[in-house]
């Protein structure tokens, strides 16, 4: 179970969506009903049938605001409030776009460079090694190639992951306690005597961990967003969590984002769950959930709960190229070179396991800072230049710019790929997007 439960997130399944001939600003919806009813009925008939407690969707045009979809409650038991867009999530791995973008922002600025090496900020990673039998022992020999900036952002650094590294090297990394992220309480009272205490311990640490491939040569789930929080951190002297909170999420009014959910907004909390048989069982519930601890330090590769409003806001930004309401947190130029394959010569991404909240891709892929990015139109499904990730208790996020379509989609269950939502989903949202032009 434990295993289970330490899962982080990746690669989402984006959703269908319409060509650009067919993108419309919707008709106003009458009194009562919704603008994607199609939608709308699929999320009331997965809640029906128990097959998950809530489900919370925005969707939105460019240039225009969020269409918002919701059916169920916070949780099973009966007397739970209704989900609404301002219910609290925990996103996971949606937590990399957002570290991601803080970086891009230092980059824009030009206090970080994109093929910088990692050395320039921690000495301690001028003399990787890398392991020559992962599966079998810790021998390893010298790397030949630095880790820079652009390999954190794109999990080419060659850092594992406890939730898909394997062998000696996983035991090393529980044993150092190299796990950023938060299960419940439970597991976060067994992990946590052994995690570094801040961020900057974080990265120190990682340094003295031989690496599972040469970096720059090979695309591997990872810990690089978490050591890019510590970057960022370092590189901006001052914290992490308030430089994400005073570069992004004040400007952008995205005021339902927590590294830990304030007792005031408790009562917005949803519940987690995995599955017994057909049964819903609580991993976190919302009254002892573990985001209500203080967390050891942010987690930038899964430590967020957010709304799906607020993550609206984070894709609006994108869609709209740095900017929401007039009010601007990064250059044009910076977002699409943030949403553009970034991955190294030679380097190709093709997924990862569904069920950590993604899927091998069918259409190529190339990889982002912090997300995938598709590299040609599909017909039917997403166009070239899709940017976006999912996370780990099923959330998916995702900007469109061919089709002038972002998503976010919030739900809050292990395994991620349990149903087949986002297949679902792509049909009637395809469906509703293009009535609208009608």
């Amino acid at each position: 179970m434990r295993r289970m439960l330490m899962t982080g997130g990746v690669m989402l399944t984006l959703l269908s969506a319409p060509t650009s001939a067919q993108v419309a600003q919707p008709r106003p919806a009458a009194q009562g009903a919704t603008a994607l009813p199609a939608t709308q009925a699929l999320f009331d008939t997965y809640v029906k049938s128990d097959k998950l407690p809530g489900i919370v969707a925005a969707i939105g045009l460019h240039g225009q605001p969020p269409m918002f979809v919701a059916a169920g409650r916070t949780g099973i038991e009966p007397n739970a409030p209704a989900v609404t867009p301002d219910s609290l999530w925990r996103v996971y791995s949606m937590t990399k776009p957002i570290t991601a973008m803080a970086a891009m922002i230092l980059i824009e600025e030009g206090k970080l460079k994109l093929d910088q090496p990692l050395s320039d900020i921690y000495p301690a990673y001028k003399q990787m090694r890398v392991l020559t039998n992962p599966q079998a022992s810790l021998d390893s020999r010298p790397a030949t190639n630095p880790i820079t900036i652009r390999e954190l952002l794109t999990h080419t650094a060659g850092l594992g992951y406890s939730i898909v590294t394997k062998g000696p090297l996983l035991k090393e990394y529980e044993r150092l306690g190299i796990v950023p992220f938060a299960a419940n309480a439970q597991v976060e009272a067994q992990v946590r005597p052994t995690r570094p205490a801040n961020l900057q311990q974080f990265a120190e640490r990682v340094a003295t961990l031989p690496l599972i491939a040469e970096p720059g040569t090979k695309w591997s789930y990872s810990i690089g967003l978490d050591v890019m929080a510590a970057v960022v951190e370092k590189v901006s002297g001052m914290p992490f969590e308030r430089f994400v909170q005073t570069r992004l999420f004040t400007p952008l009014k995205m005021n339902s984002s927590y590294w830990q959910v304030p007792a005031f907004a408790a009562n917005r909390l949803v519940s987690n769950y995995t599955f017994l048989g057909d049964n819903l069982v609580p991993v976190d519930p919302a009254a002892t959930s573990v985001f209500l601890q203080k967390p050891s330090f942010p987690y930038g590769g899964a430590g967020l709960v957010m709304s799906a409003r607020d993550y609206d806001r984070f894709l609006q930004m994108l869609q709209n190229e740095g900017q929401v309401d007039g009010v601007r947190v990064m250059k044009p130029e910076t977002v699409r070179l943030a949403m553009s394959n970034l991955l190294p010569a030679g380097v190709t991404f093709g997924g990862v396991s569904g069920s950590t909240g993604g899927a091998s891709g069918e259409a190529a892929m190339g990889f982002g800072a912090g997300g995938s990015v598709t590299l040609a139109d599909t017909p039917g499904g997403p166009g070239k230049g899709t940017y976006g990730w999912g996370g780990a208790a099923g959330t998916i996020a995702y900007v469109d710019p061919t089709r002038h379509v972002r998503g976010v989609v919030m739900v809050n269950y292990f395994p991620a790929d349990r149903y087949p939502l986002r297949r679902d989903l792509a049909a009637v949202l395809y469906q509703d997007l293009g009535r609208a032009r009608q």
